[in-house]
């Protein structure tokens, strides 16, 4: 993996873009890799700018919940409570309950 690939998907997660984050995950690229410029999360980001479908893809390929980001603190479970996002904590839930 190169660090431009993984920027490359963090856009792609902020942007919305399902296609090209799933392009990054096929190829092969780490949901829970925390780059040395941001160390921040895909997962976390996909809840901040409201990106569910991606979320989910996030979560089907790796990503963990519970990691925190180095830099904010947050993992996407508090993001998502920050938010009053119901849908992403239903999904979060839904997720760490199947999975454990």
């Amino acid at each position: 993996m190169s660090g431009g690939d993984w920027k490359s998907m963090f856009k792609a997660v902020q942007e919305g873009d399902f296609e090209l984050v799933k392009f990054y995950l096929d190829k092969g690229i780490d949901p829970n890799y925390q780059h040395p410029e941001f160390m921040a999360l895909p997962l976390v980001e996909s809840i901040r700018y409201n990106h569910l479908k991606i979320t989910k893809l996030l979560l089907e390929n790796g990503g963990n919940p519970s990691i925190k980001e180095v830099m904010e603190g947050e993992t996407s479970i508090s993001m998502a409570k920050q938010l009053n996002n119901q849908k992403a904590i239903d999904l979060l839930n839904s997720y760490l309950n199947t999975n454990q």
